[in-house]
């Protein structure tokens, strides 16, 4: 090795690691020339096991489409921190980021410098789909959180439903409360007075749920917005002695509803599909690369022709739903009638 080879070379290995120091925990190693580098930024806390269902499936797009995707959130889940990854995202030029709306007015100016550098944006998840147009995104990949809780609340309706009470466990995501807000408009109650902000902590919505109870015991039914906070929810519904008197639904899945809806604690779960969020963002960035189109209807043709994402659909049982710009992946509901077939692949694609 020659003097000023040498010289090059510890130049540009400084160089490499100031780029990591300055990304912190956007710090990754190089992809191939060849190989579209995306990212996909979550609002979730790592104690979220919800969205081990969205890594999997990040994972098998990646695998479908020859691309390579990193998967970033805020430990903590404070949206503070998901704001600088995002800034973060954008400094390091991927070729393409998938975000969550969790707080359209705290993202707006992260996800801003995103598009401002012409990088192409999917928003999936949570936020709504004028959000997402607003932030400038190709699509917006989720369930109408309005529409989903709606057709709970319709549901909730025709089995004599007439009160309940929606644990809100992050009442900090304006979007979720659209879901308890759906399933009151459609039993004829007001949202607010029928909601509590649970927080995060096990314990303490467990205590919270239990005093609302108490307090309101002519309540009829129990909406949860996810695992989080079904599973202490199930825990004070079965301390109380109201398991099979109170009719309880929930929001997505996980063991513990799984097997409350098997022993007829709660009526339903209300399916978002979670896989499609996050396999199809990978896949329309993918697209968008590969095709050097942002057309959501052109983009849509090229998805559903191809055969690696159709055989994922049939595998898993996954139907998502096609508007004129976004892909909606729910709401779907799992019940006693078809739960065998979801937990065949419960917190692994489904």
């Amino acid at each position: 090795m020659t003097e000023r080879k040498g010289k090059a070379m510890l130049r540009r290995f400084a160089a490499t690691l100031a780029l990591a120091a300055g990304l912190g925990s956007l710090a990754m190693p190089a992809a191939q020339a060849d190989e579209p580098h995306f990212v996909l930024i979550s609002h979730a806390p790592d104690s979220d096991s919800w969205w081990n269902t969205i890594k999997n499936a990040i994972k098998q797009a990646d695998e479908d489409f020859d691309v390579e995707t990193d998967y970033r959130n805020p430990p903590n889940g404070d949206i503070a921190d998901m704001a600088r990854l995002i800034e973060q995202a954008a400094a390091h030029n991927y070729d393409g980021v998938a975000t969550t709306i969790a707080d359209f007015d705290v993202l707006k100016s992260a996800i801003g410098k995103v598009t401002e550098k012409k990088i192409p944006l999917v928003t999936l998840n949570s936020g709504t789909e004028e959000q997402s147009a607003k932030l400038g995104a190709i699509m917006h990949v989720g369930q109408p959180e309005f529409v989903a809780g709606q057709a709970a609340g319709e549901k909730a309706k025709a089995a004599g439903v007439k009160s309940f009470v929606c644990v809100n466990h992050y009442a900090t995501n304006a979007a979720s409360f659209e879901r308890c807000r759906g399933f009151a408009e459609a039993i004829g109650v007001d949202f607010k007075t029928s909601t509590i902000d649970s927080g995060t902590d096990p314990t303490e919505i467990q205590s919270k749920v239990s005093a609302y109870l108490r307090n309101h015991p002519n309540t009829d039914a129990i909406l949860t917005l996810g695992p989080l906070s079904a599973a202490p929810t199930l825990k004070a519904v079965q301390q109380m002695g109201l398991a099979g008197k109170i009719r309880f639904y929930t929001f997505d899945f996980s063991e513990d509803i799984a097997a409350g809806i098997r022993a007829g604690t709660i009526q339903f779960a209300i399916d978002q599909q979670p896989y499609l969020q996050g396999y199809i963002p990978v896949a329309v960035l993918a697209i968008v690369k590969k095709e050097h189109t942002t057309d959501p209807k052109k983009i849509r043709q090229i998805l559903e022709a191809n055969p690696k994402f159709k055989q994922r659909l049939d595998t898993y049982g996954l139907q998502p739903s096609y508007g004129p710009r976004d892909i909606r992946s729910g709401p779907g509901f799992i019940t006693k009638e078809n739960i065998d077939k979801v937990v065949k692949y419960a917190g692994q694609y489904r």
